[in-house]
């Protein structure tokens, strides 16, 4: 080959090689006062099995296509008959906490320990459905905040929600309500994402930052406070109390990419979405605080009213044996571990 073939060919592999090279531009600088986490980016939640890691499998459910509807729970029974009947994450409602263990209102009567109590024993009933649980305003400053987030991962409890109220809170959903000022709300989520990220082997933990301020302060300070919740560490937003589809909406637009969660009560401030129709209004997580316990309060009414009037539980049985009320609650489960393990208590029940 001559040397000017020799030239040529140099030339025209240099300028393929230019060509196929492509010059990338660097990266923009994070702004360093936003959190990020890169093991928590969505990005790594888009692809494989779903995990059996409730808190991990929570982060793929958020970041793949589909609402998540976790229906409120308040005791064993209702989460069972929730996973029963198919929902593939449950909402441990802090309303239907009090109500439940307490048999009180939702005015900050319920402790830690009674959050946590409930929160152990619905995620143990199946352990790769995620729980979502309320935790009130994390029951004072930032240590017991921290401690609540350690104490609910630890309990096999997937997400939390904090909220901006003031101490001596109340149901979202009532009137009178005090929030803290935007600083200590953020105080609140810094000190949840400090504890979450300091859990040793690396923690998905979801944190969920709840503004209960629209209904006192505007949806302006609502959505102001949310915004500094996301940049803060909060995996996900959750205005209470959001009365109309347009609202929520623009919630949405303005989170984005932030997902953004919705709490429907029937005769509550928010209308009674379907989750179909809060889906087309782009919230990624729907709620229904009360749906076992305002349904449980009509039917044992129901019950007891019979039961008084008529001397007998037969009409309220429905014709449920105590075997078949043993089985919605896990009866063959357990049968079948004592049989697998070489035991014989159970070969008849």
């Amino acid at each position: 080959m001559s040397p000017a073939l020799d030239y040529h060919t140099a030339v025209e592999n240099s300028l393929r090689a230019n060509m196929e090279t492509e010059v990338k531009e660097p990266a923009a600088p994070r702004d360093p006062s936003v959190y990020y986490n890169p093991r928590l980016d969505p990005k790594n939640f888009l692809e494989g099995p779903l995990s059996p890691n409730p808190s991990t499998r929570l982060r793929q459910m958020l970041a793949r296509p589909g609402i998540v509807v976790a229906p409120g729970i308040c005791d064993g029974i209702s989460a069972r008959c929730a996973l029963e009947a198919g929902f593939d994450c449950l909402y441990q409602s802090g309303a239907a906490t009090t109500a439940s263990r307490l048999g009180q209102p939702d005015l900050a009567i319920a402790t830690l320990n009674d959050f946590v109590g409930a929160g152990q024993m619905v995620s143990s009933l199946n352990p790769s459905v995620p729980v979502i649980a309320d935790a009130d305003t994390g029951f004072g400053g930032t240590a017991m905040v921290a401690r609540t987030v350690r104490q609910y991962a630890r309990a096999g409890v997937a997400a939390m929600h904090i909220e901006d109220q003031v101490q001596t809170k109340r149901c979202g959903h009532l009137m009178g309500k005090q929030v803290v000022s935007r600083e200590e709300f953020l105080t609140r989520i810094r000190a949840a994402v400090i504890a979450r990220d300091s859990i040793p082997g690396g923690s998905d933990f979801v944190i969920i930052g709840r503004t209960d301020s629209a209904q006192v302060l505007g949806m302006d300070e609502a959505l102001t406070r949310l915004k500094l919740a996301a940049a803060a560490g909060a995996d996900v937003c959750f205005i209470e109390g959001v009365k109309t589809k347009e609202l929520l909406e623009k919630t949405v637009t303005e989170l984005a990419p932030t997902p953004v969660l919705v709490n429907v009560i029937s005769g509550g401030l928010t209308p009674s979405f379907t989750y179909f129709e809060a889906e087309q209004m782009g919230a990624k997580i729907i709620i229904f605080s009360l749906v076992s316990c305002v349904a449980m309060v009509h039917a044992l009414r129901a019950a007891m009213h019979s039961l008084k009037k008529t001397g007998t539980d037969w009409v309220s049985a429905q014709g449920m044996d105590p075997k078949s009320f043993f089985e919605v609650m896990g009866l063959n489960e357990v049968v079948e571990l004592d049989a697998q393990a070489g035991g014989c208590a159970f070969n008849v029940v």
